[in-house]
């Protein structure tokens, strides 16, 4: 949702309470002006005690729509909202009357305990008349763009499934593995054998896992360990490639392909295989987080690194919609050393 229709919703709705507010003093009746509700109704409706007092709706509102909605509503944590909402409400009713009472002098309109008990009841619904409304508001608000956001999330998923479909249909890693898994038939046929069955899960991941918007974290890295396996064929040097995992999947969920593009990446602009640790992968997992890195070293400046045919700032925009706010990704080319660092940020429903 725009910020200038947010802005104009709130806008609206202060100026329809104003309203609201003068045509109750224009109406309201002689004998609540006369009569022995005086005093009470010029506190609650004379101005410029008035304003002190819709001074203190409005940031009893702001606590509900910014603060009271985030932390509780939206975690569903509904005693402490309840809880929340009431010490706000009395809280800004009596804040109001005491800011009142120091600048302009209430005392003076003779008020007794009982009608100062009555201005705080009669404040404290307002403040939450209010910041029930603000609640609402907020949720529409939240409910809109949520809207939005799985409509933006479609679109770009089928742009990224497209994207992956070429990346996929690589011919260049699908020939060179078939190759390799050739000439390993003849030396090697039962290790041959596993390799192939190794590349037949990676075609098949390919074609039904990542079709999800959400897989197991297992799975991915069942996937990558497939794909580092198959790219271990072409050298004999087993310090090549430095993979590890730390700490359990969990039965965490994740979004299918987000690290390959990297990974793939990687071994494209490598230095020598001769070199040991050129390719460097790590995956370390908490309930809370995962990091991952992935390094590799090059000879000489390589050209523009378009991760495996999805491209930077198609994978910015995959991981803004699909962990926004909850990811860091930093990706740096100094010293000879391409390297990416992606945190995710998990949170319990």
């Amino acid at each position: 949702m725009k910020r200038s229709f947010i802005v104009l919703l709130h806008a609206g709705y202060w100026l329809l309470y104003l309203f609201l507010i003068f045509g109750f003093l224009l109406f309201v009746p002689n004998g609540y002006r006369h009569g022995p509700l005086s005093a009470l109704v010029r506190v609650l409706f004379a101005s410029p005690i008035t304003i002190n007092f819709i001074l203190f709706e409005v940031i009893g509102f702001y606590i509900f729509y910014s603060v009271l909605f985030p932390k509780f509503l939206y975690r569903k944590k509904f005693l402490s909202l309840i809880i929340s909402a009431g010490i706000t409400c009395i809280m800004s009713a009596y804040a109001g009357i005491l800011l009142s009472s120091l600048l302009f002098n209430t005392k003076s309109l003779s008020l007794g305990w009982q009608d100062q008990v009555g201005i705080i009841v009669f404040l404290s619904v307002l403040v939450g008349i209010h910041g029930t409304i603000g609640l609402v508001i907020r949720g529409f608000i939240n409910w809109y763009s949520d809207i939005k956001l799985k409509e933006e999330l479609n679109q770009k998923n089928y742009e990224t499934e497209l994207a992956l479909v070429k990346s996929q249909i690589n011919p260049h890693f699908l020939f060179n593995t078939i190759n390799n898994i050739d000439v390993l038939i003849l030396k090697d046929g039962e290790k041959a054998s596993a390799f192939l069955k190794k590349l037949s899960d990676i075609m098949r991941f390919m074609l039904y896992e990542t079709k999800a918007e959400k897989i197991p974290l297992q799975k991915e890295l069942d996937y990558i360990e497939n794909y580092i396996e198959l790219q271990k064929i072409r050298t004999s040097n087993p310090d090549f490639i430095n993979y590890t995992v730390t700490g359990k999947t969990l039965h965490l969920l994740i979004g299918p392909m987000l690290f390959i593009p990297f990974i793939e990446n990687a071994f494209k602009y490598a230095e020598s295989n001769k070199v040991a640790n050129a390719v460097k992968i790590g995956f370390v997992i908490t309930e809370k987080q995962l990091s991952f890195t992935c390094e590799n070293s090059y000879s000489e400046n390589p050209p523009e690194q378009t991760h495996g045919g999805l491209g930077n700032e198609l994978i910015r925009k995959r991981l803004a919609l699909m962990y926004p706010a909850n990811h860091v990704l930093e990706i740096t080319n100094k010293d000879r050393m391409y390297r990416v660092n992606l945190r995710l940020y998990f949170h319990a429903d």
